[in-house]
């Protein structure tokens, strides 16, 4: 016998979700806080050479790009992207990651790199071969060819160890100029995708360095948009989203994170699970996001356009791209 619903059914029903979903991730983020370094908690340095730092090849440096032949190592199913591991002729450890997102997290790490923030070392590599390819993988089999060759592929350096997760609403830096900033900086390059598990606490030298260790949902639409594809690395999509929301006199209100397209309801779990991270974005204290501002101001056009350039984007579009950026900023230093 069909049963009509009442029309504050569907609500309830998402909200009963959003519930599970709030509890799964503090359950998670609980376990892998346990883990952790003893030493001093650090999310940004300040970036005194600034206006010298080499943003082509970013925070690894040109010493460190990959080289050589590689070896599959492993295959890594964190995350809605395919990866896997490989490892190198000198015996190096690196995460290739396939599919839209390698251009712009190549990209998204050099410019929050430039402003003080700690990044993984990334690096985009046009073509790669990779030995020892198994025949088939769990995701991404679309995206080998022949012989083990992959194209448009990002290789994060495996050189740090990972410790933990941190929450933007309540970590050890709640209420900083500095988390604040790095606010901006995910509004900047239109980062939507903040969960918790895409923040990363790393040891390093004995201290815990905080970033956000995937950047890969950037320069595209403000917010999970429809089709998928405008939602990152899309050029049309960054260049006709909104920045600034709404600005009090006290505070700004950025677009990003936006909340999901309402045609994601089909999918109540991952609807509720990013409809709520809108407050990352809003309230904003207007002196911390000058502050930002002023930093961003001190990059030349050519280190925004290296940037691009590293993550292979055609003249043009580097050139496009370094325009949002760069109007972007001109209205964070005029606030």
């Amino acid at each position: 016998m069909f049963v009509r619903k009442s029309p504050t059914a569907i609500p309830f029903i998402i909200f009963v979700l959003s519930l599970a979903v709030s509890a799964g991730v503090k359950e998670k983020h609980a376990r892998r806080e346990g883990i952790s370094a003893s030493g001093p908690a650090i999310l940004w340095r300040e970036p005194v050479d600034i206006q010298s730092r080499d943003l082509f090849y970013g925070s690894g440096g040109q010493e460190h790009v990959p080289h050589g032949t590689v070896t599959f190592v492993n295959e890594d199913l964190d995350g809605t992207s395919p990866k896997f591991v490989v490892r190198d002729q000198d015996g190096q450890k690196w995460k290739v990651k396939l599919g839209i997102e390698a251009r712009p997290e190549t990209a998204a790490s050099r410019i929050v790199w430039a402003v003080g923030y700690y990044t993984n070392e990334d690096y985009f590599v046009s073509e790669l071969q990779v030995l020892g390819m198994p025949a088939r993988l769990h995701r991404g089999e679309k995206l080998i060819g022949p012989n083990g060759f992959v194209r448009n592929v990002r290789l994060k350096r495996e050189n740090e160890k990972k410790i933990g997760t941190w929450q933007w609403r309540h970590d050890a830096f709640t209420g900083t100029r500095e988390l604040n900033g790095l606010k901006v900086m995910m509004a900047l390059i239109n980062n939507w995708d903040l969960k918790d598990e895409n923040n990363a606490i790393y040891e390093v030298g004995g201290k815990r360095v905080y970033m956000v260790s995937d950047l890969g949902a950037s320069f595209g639409a403000p917010g999970r948009a429809w089709p998928r594809e405008k939602s990152k690395d899309n050029l049309d999509a960054y260049k006709a989203s909104r920045f600034i929301r709404d600005t009090t006199a006290s505070t700004i209100d950025f677009e990003v994170p936006a909340r999901p397209r309402y045609v994601y309801w089909v999918n109540p779990k991952e609807y509720m699970s990013r409809v709520h991270l809108e407050y990352i974005g809003r309230n904003v204290p207007r002196d911390d996001v000058r502050w930002m501002g002023h930093l961003l101001a001190r990059l030349s056009p050519q280190q925004i356009r290296d940037a691009f350039r590293a993550a292979g984007y055609s003249p043009q579009e580097t050139d496009e791209f370094r325009g949002v950026v760069e109007r972007r900023i001109a209205s964070l230093r005029d606030l």
